[in-house]
């Protein structure tokens, strides 16, 4: 027959009925996992696993009814959790305070979980995201998936693997979150005895994404720090039609070092819970990282448009239907003398109705239909909070030290100043940590974070391996727990090796939870061009545009140091406060910049500014040849639209306009790239003849392209006559090593051609080289 949901439902209640099953592959019996006589309250009552078989039924009858429905066109999405339903195990043995990170197979473990909550609907709730209904509890039928706040499910959608990094740094921060004192902070977090845990499948365990999960639990726990973490492999040897090798799985994780790895049969309802049971014991009193590896089967196909019989023959795809899980736990029913037969497709059928009742009450719930509705969880917080108060002048002098207090009060360059404000960060924010590659003992490759290990000490400031989705999965992790992280990425070209943490991870999170789950962070990002002495693509990655496109996260590029400290202040209060997730894009080339114009002139150093002195969301920076106070009439022959590096060598090229051509200019720094009200921005512009847009990053792909489209349309919408525009980007080419790291990149003479040409003045060489 083509239709394997109908075979599979059929054969369950004709084999039931002819009490034939399938052979049990693992001797383990009730009696191993009452651990004493029946009934006892550390083991299974016959209540207990008659409950687990309902909630295996209601997983298989979801499945079933979402096959019928999506073929009449009515449901959406329909990858199911069959043969995975062993999972209600782990439902049942890990408390609600475990957080869990789960895949798109957990349908059992889900609806077990939800049981231990009074009042909960899980197969009402489940049965919403089918019909991607408003009323859906958690995404609110923006994604099917599985995610509940009193469950602690933060909601995962279907990149590979994606989650495990995240589940890593939610483990991590238990420990970390107690022993700094967090319990004493307005913020919920897991109690000191909780352990998280993680599922995925065999096909998953292959993904760098999870090698790398797996290997920074070890390697953590290698160091003997608290790693509570039971990584779940549901093993069902197949991904999509690709086989996984028998064994390949124990093969690759049953020895590694610092890692507990447990076997389990997922067909045997008591061998999982016994294993479960062990795994969860492990993790919680060792505060170790378990491999709890299970063995499943697949039923009906990969997803509801999957033809299995492609590849696989019928009498592989009927042996593996004889080994469905319900028929495994429906002979352990009749054999224990738990059911009879009759009993047994009772609980089933008593539920097909139940399921078929609910979907047509959920099938009436509304949909989402308008894009601002779709839109308005992007950057949606339920949970916010209020910014602690600004320590005092004595602490801060206390927390700064005595040098670096006096310091604090003369011109410094923008490394130093953002070093500064990190101490006052860690300082006000109890709940921020910093980490990354070299940022602890050797305080960054750039000394950015010189002096705060010593200072704030281990458990705020501290290394982590060389491995960037490790970074921000950390961060993500450790954000789910009441940290506001502050990781670091080394270079920007480093970025790329853990773009998804940012952009199918962190960006979604809030969005697919209705701001019910967010992981508020700040992520510090070296980058950019310009760099003399140390060149090469790598490490002068000239483009932001992977950020650019992602929903909700706030880009902040500073171009000084005085305003690289106000924005880092108002990213850590929007992440503190809002959940938000911030883009830290700090200009190498400008971290050690003192001098505008000439030698020893000082003209990029600044004084700390005051601890209280933020800069907003999207305000720009402005600056002009002329004194609009004295003049408010006045009107720039130019504006210069521009951000970080492009910033300083337009104020370098304006010096000359001015004092050559008596030119008036205005320099708009952007200073950042998301937002940008560029409403806002046209008004800025006005009625100036000649705009150039000044961008340091490729052409193709960058900023400029925004800001061009949105000066033509807002120009258009306010009656403007729009200006003439040019645009000075850098070459759509990577750059060099060598004397050719900066060509092809816009710098003071390329701005000023530009400039000069776009006024229709004549050049003077000689006088604008003395300037």
């Amino acid at each position: 027959m083509f239709n394997r949901a109908e075979v599979v439902d059929q054969n369950f209640s004709r084999f039931v009925r002819e009490s034939v099953f399938p052979e049990s592959h693992t001797p383990t019996t009730l009696a191993d996992v009452d651990t004493g006589a029946l009934g006892q309250s550390n083991g299974l009552t016959r209540a207990d696993v008659l409950d687990l078989f309902e909630s295996q039924v209601m997983s298989r009858h979801l499945d079933l009814i979402a096959r019928i429905l999506k073929n009449k066109n009515l449901c959406y999405y329909t990858i199911g959790s069959s043969g995975h339903e062993g999972n209600v195990a782990l439902g049942k043995v890990f408390r609600l305070t475990d957080m869990a990170f789960l895949h798109y197979r957990s349908g059992g473990f889900m609806i077990q979980r939800s049981k231990q909550l009074a009042g909960s609907t899980p197969l009402y709730d489940m049965m919403l995201s089918f019909f991607a209904s408003t009323d859906e509890p958690i995404a609110g039928g923006r994604h099917k998936v599985f995610g509940s706040l009193p469950l602690l499910v933060p909601p995962q959608t279907s990149t590979i693997a994606s989650h495990l990094p995240k589940a890593v740094g939610a483990a991590l921060s238990i420990d970390r979150a107690h022993a700094i004192g967090l319990s004493a902070l307005p913020t919920k977090i897991m109690p000191r005895d909780a352990v998280v845990t993680c599922s995925f499948g065999d096909a998953s365990s292959n993904h760098s994404t999870a090698i790398g999960a797996i290997n920074m639990a070890s390697w953590v726990a290698y160091q003997n720090l608290p790693v509570p973490l039971v990584f779940v492999c549901e093993d069902n040897g197949i991904g999509i039609s690709v086989q996984t090798p028998s064994n390949w799985v124990e093969s690759n994780f049953s020895n590694r070092p610092a890692l507990k790895y447990i076997a389990a049969d997922g067909l045997n309802l008591f061998d999982v819970y016994l294993k479960s049971r062990q795994a969860e014991a492990y993790a919680r009193e060792r505060r170790r990282p378990v491999f709890l590896h299970i063995k499943t089967v697949r039923l009906m196909g990969h997803a509801g448009s999957d033809m299995e019989n492609t590849y696989r023959t019928f009498p592989q795809i009927e042996a593996v239907e004889f080994n469905d899980p319900l028929l495994h736990t429906a002979r352990l029913l009749v054999e224990n003398r738990i059911a009879t037969e009759s009993q047994v497709l009772g609980i089933y059928e008593s539920v097909r109705e139940q399921v078929r009742a609910v979907s047509e009450s959920a099938m009436k719930r509304p949909q989402l239909s308008k894009p601002e509705d779709v839109r308005a969880t992007i950057t949606a917080c339920v949970a916010k909070r209020v910014a602690p108060p600004i320590p005092s002048d004595v602490d801060r002098q206390v927390a700064f030290g005595s040098s670096d207090w006096e310091k604090s009060k003369t011109p410094l360059h923008m490394a130093k100043l953002i070093n500064l404000g990190l101490h006052d960060i860690l300082l006000r924010y109890k709940n921020t940590v910093i980490f990354g590659e070299d940022v602890a003992q050797k305080g960054g490759v750039y000394n950015v974070t010189d002096t705060l290990f010593k200072k704030f000490g281990a458990r705020r400031v501290f290394n982590s391996l060389l491995d960037e989705q490790s970074i921000i999965g950390t961060a993500l992790g450790m954000a789910h727990n009441g940290f506001v992280p502050i990781p670091e990425i080394q270079f920007l070209a480093y970025v790329h090796n853990a773009e998804d943490q940012i952009r199918g991870e962190a960006a979604t999170l809030a969005f697919f939870s209705q701001g019910l789950f967010t992981n508020p962070m700040v992520l510090r990002v070296a980058g950019l061009a310009y760099q003399k002495g140390f060149g090469g693509h790598f490490h002068n990655d000239n483009s932001l545009a992977v950020f650019r496109d992602i929903p909700g996260v706030i880009i902040a590029v500073p171009s000084n140091g005085s305003d690289a400290v106000k924005m880092m202040r108002t990213c850590v209060r929007e992440a503190y406060e809002n959940g938000r997730v911030v883009v830290f894009i700090e200009p190498i080339a400008l971290y050690m910049t003192r001098d505008l114009n000439t030698d020893g002139d000082k003209g990029w150093c600044a004084e700390y500014p005051n601890p209280n002195e933020e800069i907003a969301l999207g305000d720009f920076g402005i600056f002009t040849t002329y004194n609009s106070a004295t003049d408010p009439k006045s009107v720039a022959d130019l504006t210069i639209i521009t951000y970080g590096n492009g910033t300083f060598y337009s104020r370098q090229a304006t010096d000359t306009l001015a004092k050559v051509h008596g030119k008036k200019v205005k320099v708009i720094d952007l200073r950042w790239i998301a937002p940008v009200d560029a409403l806002r921005l046209t008004k800025e512009v006005g009625v100036t003849k000649n705009v150039l847009v000044v961008e340091e990053c490729r052409k193709t792909g960058s900023m400029s392209e925004y800001i061009v489209s949105a000066l033509v349309e807002k120009m258009s919408e306010l009656g403007l006559t729009l200006p003439k525009i040019k645009v000075v980007a850098a070459d759509d080419c990577f750059i060099p090593l060598g004397q050719a790291s900066a060509a092809g990149l816009p710098k003071k003479a390329e701005i000023l051609a530009a400039a000069i040409s776009l006024l229709g003045i004549k050049s003077t060489n000689a006088a604008e080289a003395s300037v």
